[in-house]
């Protein structure tokens, strides 16, 4: 029964050293007939540390092979720091064909930062074009010019960790159109000479700090739009239509408010004058109880009221008598 049992456990590490031993082993002459030297128990041992050996030694083999010196060491560390370790030692063949000064820190740091290191060598060799979307902006002359152009650009390999990206590119050559348009007397010479956008753009040094070398900035095409100055004028002079409006509907309010005031005041003078001659018949019953007041001269006053209305009446024939009505 333990004889049993130790053949058994003979043949389980058989296997399992079979199972380690023996793809490490393809891998090792591998790396030795292309002179790549990776030791045999170190590809054994990328298995506990969760390397995937044939991942590091096919990109040793294509280290040596392109004459880039570089240690297993590293490529196990810039894998297990989450980078990608193929498209590092790609990117590092790629420019020492390019002539292109790229080590292999500066490289993996790239990757590793999350941009694409590959791309960036490649970009380098052969740039790339961005095409802005379309900008507007208004000359002196109040007519709106909308641009659009294209613009080179070329990797820097030294500014890709830190330096800005694709987006700021973009924005600041956005605002050097702008502000070249806004600067024009007017819009007749921008459309002369569309190069001149791209010549003061170009001289603002709109690259730095970003991750890329501006080569050229060349305008597609240019369009005239509206005429933002004359509808600016539209505006305000439709703006001051409505305040002056309002003032002279302000001013119509209080002339209708001093009217009826006036008309207030007009009956209440109305109404004095009413008192008033109610108080006469008072004052004349009270001067005949006195004595002060005879018949006849009631009488007389009487007929002089009479002539005064007669003589009132002969001299407005379209008004009707009071006693008439």
């Amino acid at each position: 029964m333990k004889e049993t049992i130790f053949l058994i456990v003979i043949v389980v590490m058989i296997i399992v050293l079979f199972y380690f031993v023996g793809s490490a082993v393809s891998l090792w002459i591998q790396a030795l007939v292309s002179g790549a030297r990776v030791g045999l128990f170190n590809i054994v041992f990328m298995r506990f540390r969760k390397v995937p050996p044939k991942l590091i030694v096919t990109a040793k083999i294509m280290a040596v092979k392109a004459g880039i010196k570089i240690t297993t060491n590293d490529l196990e560390s810039h894998f297990l720091a989450g980078g990608d370790v193929m498209r590092v030692i790609q990117a590092l063949i790629a420019a020492d064909k390019a002539n292109i000064e790229l080590i292999f820190n500066r490289a993996a740091a790239i990757d590793l930062a999350g941009r694409n290191v590959l791309e960036a060598v490649q970009m380098s060799v052969n740039p790339k074009v961005i095409e802005t979307p379309l900008v507007a902006a208004m000359a002196k002359d109040g007519i709106q010019l909308k641009a659009l152009s294209r613009v080179t650009v070329r990797a820097n390999i030294d500014r890709l960790v830190g330096g800005a990206g694709e987006e700021t590119i973009l924005a600041r050559v956005g605002e050097g159109i702008v502000t070249t348009i806004g600067s024009a007397d007017s819009h007749k010479s921008v459309l002369e000479n569309p190069d001149l956008i791209s010549k003061r753009v170009l001289e603002k040094g709109l690259d730095s700090g970003t991750a890329y070398e501006i080569l050229s900035i060349d305008i597609a095409d240019v369009d005239v739009g509206k005429n933002i100055g004359a509808e600016l004028e539209t505006d305000r002079a439709e703006a001051d239509k409505k305040i002056a409006q309002a003032k002279a509907e302000e001013r119509r309010a209080m002339a209708i408010a001093v009217e009826q005031e006036m008309k207030a005041r007009v009956q209440e003078m109305r109404a004095k004058v009413v008192e008033a001659e109610a108080e006469v018949p008072l004052a004349m019953a009270d001067a005949f109880r006195k004595g002060n007041l005879g018949i006849m001269d009631y009488y007389k006053m009487k007929n002089i009221m009479a002539d005064t209305q007669m003589r009132d009446k002969i001299g407005s024939p379209d008004q009707p008598d009071e006693t008439d009505k």
